[in-house]
């Protein structure tokens, strides 16, 4: 063994000294308390911004690359610098409608404050004719003002920014989100190194060297503390591990023995602790590792040097405890097997053991905090069964077990892997608060599952003594699975975990939440590593067990001897050197990326770690929010400032007047979310404003700064920033979005004089009223000020419409918006809550504005026409400009409770400071509202079209508020009558839905007289309410069909006036009878299928009268009488009655369904339908099968037969007409397929009549025929009866059709072989095809009748007196009559018969197959019925007693002897038996000679259960216990059959004839 030590800069090492103090591992990269950072980067960071700006060559780079920056590394290196900003987005106000048009209302069921619409000019509006105002829309009491601006949804800027046209989200984001594509990197990879890797080149030079491997061997393990302890392999040393004090080093060897040596005295050892021989083991004289067994693992326990822990390859594992002594001789050893059993000395009788191995071995290290386990010596030891911890301390004990999981990858690589991390306190340095201190946890994994394991102390339930051992608990809090086997494990810090892969990649894992935080690949490493375990396990991996899918097939080598960590840092021993490595914290990934030139994406990353929004423990940052901050914030503004003056800076030296904009844009962005996270808007405004103002590219930081402030993030302003945001937008006609953000800003701050000039400059008037009513809490003098300002357009201008014109009444018609907003408590045009102070001021201000009888408006006003010295001047001047719109705004302002009156705002009022003025205006109600109203808007002053808001306005209140408001009858009639004249017809469904509401709490005195008011206003709901409450259902249903655009409201009327329920009189039902044939015509126009459903439903008498109106045109009669007959597209609903017009619905269906006909017709009852009046109408269309059916349902079968074969007469005559013009014909294809067509036709008519001949002969019922008089037989054979020559006529005339066709077909196909060489139409035409289909005709005529004269009754005789061999006699007459030669006949005879041949052999062969798998499925289940049945259990079921198997007795013995014996006994007879066969037949009834004995005991029939012979019994022997053979039933249940008798005779059991009872479990009955 060698122990080297790498001192840095410190000269050659000495060789031949085992141990020297290690300096190196000391040095400059460590931390207190193993921190894994430098605690003060930012000195390098701005090192590095110096030495970039101080570089020659980024000038040369800038002068040869035209100028552009190129500064910031991962920028688009081809972007040309713009010459404006406006270029960098288009400008968003296109397209929009103005700000003026956010008067326009929106329906009422829609947010108030939701999709307002954009402050610009344009907007197209109509002017009224007499206010020269715009109008608000149509139904302007349905509907709610809305204010352009609303609160922007979270997370979502506006798109035309150009601060979003970059890559970086303004929400948080990692490094892997910061780091952009250049298209050749991958994204993901970070510039930094997970780990940074320093190789020890002393010990890699000396060890590792050529001189090093000659004179030590390659070295073969590690032990890491403050010193490095190396193994080589000329000691043959396979462990090694240094004491807690530094001080002591042990290492194992490959022959058992194990030796410590005291790093001050290294010239000889300090402990010697020798292998076990065989001998030894055998006479149980002491415990230790086997001779010639490595020692795999070591370890001390606590800070003791003279405790030790081993384990070997074998499986066992020791504790070593030496005493106190002088010198090597007087100091004695004892060991204590703790886990494993020796080898040799297994006793036979054991069952033999699996081959084990301690596969990860550690004992807990002592932490920096007391801990219950520091005087135990814990140890963990996995095997490939078992996790094990023993504390070893005063005496060996197993104080956890834990198996291996059952969730690992099936048969992958053996491999395990154990680390603890021990009780830790920590002291936050910035605080110097103290953590409360952690538990020691262990970490240990098989194959590729990790599990987490807390250890605790509990409280002992005995009182407890005290030098008793404390209790523990170890319990699982969290696992991982890795996506391959875990090899290593080591603890980096408190919650990281370094973890190894045996593809030598590491993986950072943080154990809180299990995360995989950072991965490297090790590869290139070439850490060491051996098999260890395989010889040792071999046997395990090449014995799978099937059932146990979790253990592996293949072991893995062993990494744990060269994966090792101390204090934060990982050391890896290599096959050819020595590596110390450092996790890389949040200030080196910081570095690395300012190194890159990346400094955008390095305050990107730092304003992630101060959100908290990475992985703040394995990068090194406090958990806590404010060390975090304290921690960053400093670093984060260093950078921001060192960024800037590099940028601006580099670009100023070098003589750069333009600045790369895409380059300022990303900077800026990430300056705004840093300053923004901090709360730092003082660097925000003051530094990084600053250097881009100095640069003279200030546009780019306004235009990121506009999405802040609409998100709300930045409401504050400095002036200066506010006057230069305001220049930039106003000279980009960015108007829109200016007036936007300033109604986001706090007013409180702004140059109020400034900001309302140019708000009335460019008409910016939702800015102008939220600036003004914020700051100046003032209400109603901006009214003024917009309606001057209408005013004074000139007439001509008004009246012409100009742009100026459209300008100055867009920017007027926001006081209603306005106004809405204030008098429901909502901030204009935000639509925030108003304080509830605030809003009772406000509401009283406008009230006493609108409804004082007082005028402020300045004597140099021009009024328009309104005097100054009349009532209400002001209100007057809003109804002159727009009425609707005013009265729109009072409806809103109805809803809210200011105006439910003072009495319940008197506690309110205490605590409000109002004037004089504003206490007017809390007296105001709805009530003093309407009156005024009235009072104000008479004619001639105002219009109809005025007049008629302000009745809507009261129709729609009056019900709302009835308690509220009262007015005289009078004035309500006035109401109602100016509803029904209203002047356009666009506001006419508004005036209805008014009347409506009026008419639902105001009653008329004399209804009557306004029902022609409503009519001529066409007013039809209302009439039907009126109608409908009066029971004038005539009237009501004349309503509903002048009512023309509500068609379905006409059927439902119908229905409830004529259904059951509906209660109407006789005179009412004919009255509403009378209506539907009066309009019966509009009724059908209104919905055809509707009018016939809904007349059949409730008057189906009156559907000859709407035939009547539709005679004109048939196709409507079709589907009137369709949704008579067939609602549901073709199926009868219930019976068809006569009267309902069925015969006139078949004739419409064959002009306009044919195909549909005879399934129609299927479905009616005989006498339905009458034949004659339907008949020429089904010949006519060619629906012959349909004519058929009727006739055979009319019993005119012959008939029906007779018209059935001329029809096939006529098919025949037209396909030989096809195929005789075929040879003529150029068009092949077509030929074909009429061909086919006309063949289809023939089988069709053909099954018809099939189907007829087959419905005649069952519905005649078969008579028996006497064959007494052989003459009589005779004539009968000779004659044939009905059913017969229907089946004749039929075969006659297929086999004609098919013999003629068949005929000229043959001709053809011989005439085109005759003629090769032409190509008409007949060498193509598939004659073949035709020819098959018609012997198939004839085939499946022929098998019908077979079928029909076959088929047998329930009773066996034959089904028919039709035979089959008449019919073919008389059919074969019949062909030699009319033709002398059969030959033409022969081939279609000769195909139907072998046909007939073809299916018996075909039937003959399926037979003989199923008889042969019946017969093995036979088989099948006689084998498993003589297999018997296995009893469920192997006690009887009613005594309990055993019956079979261990512990049944020996009564089980003695059955088997007795029915041994009997079956001898048999034998012996059946020879005597067969002995005595010569005997008289007289005196073999019996067994042997004489008298034969009646035989009872006859074969018990099936299902019963016989009674075996009685047996004999021994010498000496009773009967006693003896409970008679067993019975198994086919539920398993097993009885003695004395028990079964009792129980059945308990139960009254059934007996058969022969006196023997028929079991049945008593279990199952």
């Amino acid at each position: 063994m060698s122990t080297v030590q790498d001192e840095a800069d410190a000269g050659p090492i000495d060789l031949k000294s085992e141990v020297e103090s290690d300096s190196s591992s000391n040095g400059a990269n460590s931390g207190q308390d193993g921190e894994l950072f430098d605690p003060d980067p930012s000195s390098r960071i701005v090192e590095i911004l110096q030495e970039a700006r101080q570089d020659k060559s980024e000038e040369e780079d800038l002068r040869s690359n035209d100028g552009v920056f190129q500064g910031y590394g991962r920028f688009n290196q081809d972007e040309a610098p713009r010459d404006d900003i406006r270029a960098t987005s288009p400008n968003p106000t296109q397209g929009q409608p103005s700000s003026a048009d956010g008067s326009l209302s929106t329906p009422d069921d829609t947010p108030s404050v939701q999709n307002s619409i954009a402050s610009s000019l344009g907007g197209q509006l109509r002017l009224s004719g007499r206010g020269q105002s715009p109008s608000p829309s149509l139904r302007p009491f349905d509907r709610r003002f809305q204010a352009r601006l609303s609160p922007s949804p979270l997370y979502s800027p506006r798109p035309s920014s150009p601060a979003f046209l970059n890559v970086h989200s303004r929400q948080p984001s990692v490094a892997s989100q910061i780091l952009r594509d250049d298209g050749d990197n991958d994204p993901n990879d970070a510039p930094w190194e997970v780990i940074r890797w320093t190789k020890l080149r002393k010990i890699t030079g000396q060890i590792f060297s050529e001189i090093g491997k000659r004179n030590f061997g390659r070295p073969t393990c590690i032990a890491v503390s403050a010193s490095i302890a190396l193994a080589v392999e000329s000691g043959a040393v396979t462990s090694v591990a240094i004491s807690a004090d530094h001080s002591t080093v042990a290492a194992g060897h490959t022959n058992g023995t194990i030796f410590t040596w005291d790093i001050a005295k290294p010239a000889k050892p300090f402990l010697h602790i020798p292998s076990t021989d065989s001998g030894q083991l055998r006479r149980s004289e002491a415990d230790g590792h086997v001779s010639d067994v490595a020692v795999l693992h070591i370890g001390f326990l606590g800070t003791r040097h003279t405790a030790l822990v081993s384990a070997d390859d074998k499986g066992m594992a020791f504790s070593h405890l030496a005493t106190r002594g002088i010198g090597v001789v007087t100091r004695s050893v004892r060991t204590t097997r703790i886990l494993g059993r020796y080898p040799d000395v297994t006793p036979a009788s054991v069952r033999p053991r699996k081959p084990s191995s301690v596969l990860a071995f550690a004992p807990l290290p002592l932490g920096n905090v007391e801990f219950p386990t520091d005087v135990m010596g814990l140890v963990a030891m996995l095997t490939p069964y078992l996790l094990v911890v023993v504390s070893t301390t005063p005496v060996a004990q197993t104080q956890y077990k834990a198996a291996r999981p059952k969730e690992l990858a099936a048969h992958g690589a053996m491999s395990a892997a154990l680390a603890w991390f021990p009780a830790m306190k920590t002291t936050n340095s910035k605080s110097a608060e103290s953590e409360p201190p952690s538990n020691a946890k262990l970490a240990y994994c098989w194959s590729n599952v990790l599990i987490i394991l807390d250890l605790l102390e509990t409280e002992s339930s005995e009182g407890g003594e005290r030098d008793k051992p404390p209790d523990l608990q170890f319990r699982p809090t969290k696992n991982w699975k890795a996506e391959e086997a875990i090899v290593a494990i080591q603890w980096l810090g408190k919650s990281v975990l370094a973890v190894l892969t045996i593809t030598q990649q590491l993986v950072i894992l943080e154990d809180i939440s299990m995360k995989v935080t950072d991965s490297s690949d090790l590869i290139q490493k070439h850490i060491f590593h051996v098999d260890l375990f395989s010889q040792q396990l071999n046997q395990l991996v090449e014995h799978l067990d099937e059932e146990d899918v979790s253990m592996h097939g293949v072991v893995a080598d062993a990494f744990y001897m060269s994966f090792r960590a101390y204090k934060g840092r990982l050391f890896l021993l290599g096959f050819n050197d020595l590596s110390l490595g450092v996790s890389s914290n949040w200030a080196d990934r910081l570095l690395a990326l300012m190194e890159q030139g990346n400094f955008v994406g390095a305050i990107q990353l730092a304003t992630s770690y101060y959100d908290g929004d990475t992985d703040k423990v394995t990068i090194g940052l406090p958990s806590e929010d404010q060390a975090r901050h304290a921690l960053v914030q400093e670093k984060l503004v260093e950078m921001m400032s060192a960024s800037l003056k590099y940028a601006f800076g580099k670009n100023q030296e070098a003589g750069i007047s333009r600045i790369s904009e895409s380059h300022l844009l990303e900077l800026a962005t990430a300056c705004f979310r840093a300053c923004i996270g901090m709360n730092d808007m003082d660097f925000l405004f003051d530094e990084v404003y600053a250097w881009y103002l100095d640069s003279q590219v200030q546009g780019i930081f306004l235009e990121i700064l506009e999405p802040y402030i609409v998100d709300g993030d930045i409401k504050v302003l400095p002036p200066s920033v506010i006057k230069d945001l305001i220049s930039h937008f106003s000279a980009r006609d960015l108007d829109v979005r200016l007036e936007e953000m300033l109604c986001h800003l706090d007013p409180q701050t702004m140059d109020i004089d400034q900001i309302t000039n140019l708000c009335k400059s460019h008409r910016l008037y939702d800015a102008l009223f939220y600036v003004w009513n914020q700051a100046l809490d003032d209400y109603t003098t901006l009214l003024t000020y917009l309606l001057d300002l209408q005013e004074s357009q000139p007439h001509n201008q008004m009246n012409g419409e100009s742009e100026s014109a459209l300008q100055v009444s867009s920017g007027a018609s926001k006081i209603f918006p306005y106004m809405s907003y204030i008098l429901t408590s909502r901030v204009y045009p935000t639509g925030e809550e108003m304080q509830e102070a605030k809003a009772t001021v406000a509401k009283a201000e406008i009230y006493q504005y609108l409804f004082s009888g007082s005028t402020n408006v300045r004597s140099n006003a021009r009024l328009n026409g309104t005097d100054v010295k009349s009532s209400f001047p002001n209100l007057r001047r809003l109804l002159n400009f727009d009425a609707p719109s005013l009265l729109s705004t009072l409806n809103e302002a109805f809803e809210d409770s200011f105006l439910n009156g003072s009495h319940e705002r008197g506690r309110e009022n205490e605590e409000i400071k109002l004037t004089e003025r504003q206490r007017s205006g809390l007296s105001i109600n709805r009530q003093y509202v309407v009156s005024i109203l009235l009072e104000v808007m008479v004619p001639p002053k105002y219009g109809s079209e005025d007049i008629v808001y302000l009745d809507m306005f009261i129709a729609r209140n009056l019900p709302k508020f009835p308690q509220f408001i009262l007015l005289p009858g009078s004035v309500l009639h006035r109401v109602l009558v100016e509803l029904c004249n209203y002047p356009s017809d666009e506001i006419a469904d508004d005036c209805q839905l008014s009347v409506e509401y009026l008419l639902s709490v105001y009653q008329p005195p004399d209804l009557v007289s306004l029902i022609s008011l409503f009519s001529q206003a066409k007013f039809y709901r209302v009439l039907k309410s009126i109608y409908r409450t009066e029971r004038q259902y005539a009237q009501l249903l004349r309503t509903c069909f002048d009512d023309r655009e509500n068609p379905d409201a006409l059927f439902e009327c119908i229905g409830s006036c004529l259904k059951p329920s509906a209660g109407l009189s006789e005179k009412q039902k004919k009255d509403v009878r009378a209506v539907i044939v009066e309009h019966a015509r509009e009724l059908t126009e209104a919905g055809l299928t509707k009018a016939a459903s809904t007349i059949d439903k409730y008057a189906p008498d009156l559907h000859g009268i709407f035939l009547d109106e539709l005679s004109n045109d048939e196709h409507d009669q079709y589907q009137y009488l369709q949704e008579i007959h067939e609602p549901d597209g073709g199926k009868v609903q219930g019976r068809i009655r006569k009267n309902l017009f069925v015969e006139q619905y078949v004739r419409l269906l064959c002009d306009y369904n044919p195909h549909h006909v005879s399934d129609f017709i299927e479905q009616l009852i005989v006498g339905e339908l009458r034949l004659e009046e339907v008949l020429p109408a089904l010949e006519s269309s060619g629906v012959i099968d349909a004519a058929v059916v009727l006739m055979a349902r009319e019993g005119k079968v012959r008939e029906a037969t007779d018209r059935l074969i001329q029809h096939l007469k006529t098919l025949e005559a037209a396909l030989l007409g096809l195929l005789d013009g075929a040879t003529e014909s150029p068009d092949v294809a077509n030929t074909q397929e009429a061909s086919e067509d006309l063949v289809q036709s023939i089988q069709k008519y053909a099954r018809v009549g099939v189907w007829l001949c087959q419905g005649q002969s069952k519905s005649r019922a078969p008579t028996n025929i006497s064959r007494k008089s052989p003459r009589r037989s005779h004539s009968m054979r000779n004659e044939l009866s009905m059913d017969e020559s229907l089946w004749l006529d039929l075969i006659d005339a297929v086999v004609e059709v098919t013999k003629q066709t068949t005929e000229v077909l043959e001709a053809q196909s011989g005439k085109a072989l005759n003629h090769i060489t032409q190509t008409s139409a007949s060498k193509s035409l598939d004659t073949a095809k035709l020819i098959t289909s018609l012997r198939t005709i004839v085939q499946e005529t022929f098998t019908a009748l077979l079928i029909t004269t076959s088929a047998p009754q329930a009773n066996g005789s034959r089904g028919t007196e039709i035979s089959f061999l008449r019919i073919l006699r008389a059919f074969l007459n019949r062909a030699s009559l009319s033709s002398p030669s059969l030959s033409n006949l022969r081939a279609v005879l000769g195909a139907i018969f072998s046909a007939y041949s073809y299916e018996e052999s075909l039937l003959a062969l399926a037979n003989r197959l199923l008889d042969k798998d019946l017969f093995v499925h036979v088989a099948e289940a006689t084998a498993l019925r003589k297999k018997g049945w296995r009893p469920l259990g192997q006690v009887c079921e009613g005594c309990g007693r055993r019956i079979w198997g261990p512990g049944a007795g020996g009564d089980i013995w003695d059955a088997w002897s007795r029915k041994e014996q009997e079956e001898a006994d048999k034998a012996v007879d059946a020879d005597i038996s067969s002995r005595s066969s010569i005997a008289p037949a007289s005196t073999t009834a019996g067994n042997g000679k004489g008298k034969a004995v009646e035989d009872h005991n006859t074969q018990p029939p099936s299902g019963s259960t016989s009674m075996p012979k009685e047996p004999k019994l021994r010498p000496g022997e009773s009967r006693q216990g003896d409970l008679g053979p067993l019975v198994i039933f086919a539920c398993r249940h097993v009885f003695h059959w004395t028990c079964l008798e009792e129980m059945q005779d308990a139960e009254d059991p059934q007996v058969h004839g022969l006196g023997r009872p028929e079991f049945s479990c008593p279990l199952d009955t």
